[in-house]
């Protein structure tokens, strides 16, 4: 499978473009400041159509462009522990940048931990990582051996815990309990900075221990 990464302003976030070979759909997870018109460009290029964006949680630089997607009827998968995050940005006003326009993202499907779901001929399970934000989730494909972990765990980081929601107690147990459980082959791809592996975070991240 192709994967695409984007890292868009205004604070370098991640967004992933997956491009399955078995399938006319594409995948994107996550929706930063110009990701709408970044992928819009490749989909044309490449003949896909996107079935889906997945929201690993509701923070204003993953979501940006969450109501473009929204506009174009892509179906919107996140967790409701972020709802309000997500229906009510401007509660994020006092920790984002201000000047950003930030719109409500509609969610089409709501998930929680434990939940599997087919999409793009892909088989995911999402799993709960709460403690950078309440609604935070990673999205497991166990036949690709990919996760996608948005802002709970980095290359040698973990996401920070002292924005509203956050609470490092319960980030190290989700790391240990539902990344770590991960088989330690699984490329790691967070919401900032470079592509990690379970195995290597497990035996060298600082912040949290296997």
């Amino acid at each position: 499978m192709e994967i695409r990464c984007y890292t868009l302003p205004p604070i370098g976030t991640n967004s992933y473009l997956l491009i399955p070979p078995e399938s006319e759909g594409a995948i994107l997870v996550d929706a930063p400041l110009n990701s709408f018109a970044t992928v819009e460009k490749v989909l044309v290029q490449t003949g896909r159509k996107l079935s889906a964006l997945l929201l690993t949680h509701g923070h204003w630089d993953h979501t940006l462009d969450g109501w473009r997607f929204n506009q174009a009827g892509i179906p919107v998968y996140a967790h409701r522990g972020d709802d309000l995050l997500l229906s009510q940005p401007e509660a994020m006003s006092a920790f984002s940048i201000p000047g950003l326009k930030m719109q409500p993202v509609h969610v089409d499907h709501w998930v929680k931990g434990d939940d599997r779901i087919a999409i793009a001929g892909m088989d995911w399970e999402v799993r709960a990582v709460p403690g950078h934000s309440p609604g935070s989730v990673l999205f497991w494909c166990e036949q690709a051996q990919l996760a996608f972990v948005g802002d709970a765990l980095f290359a040698g980081s973990v996401g920070r815990t002292d924005l509203p929601g956050g609470d490092f107690a319960e980030l190290e147990t989700s790391i240990r309990t539902q990344i770590y459980t991960l088989p330690p082959a699984t490329r790691v791809f967070p919401g900032h900075g470079p592509e990690t592996s379970v195995g290597t975070e497990m035996q060298s991240n600082p912040y949290v221990h296997a």
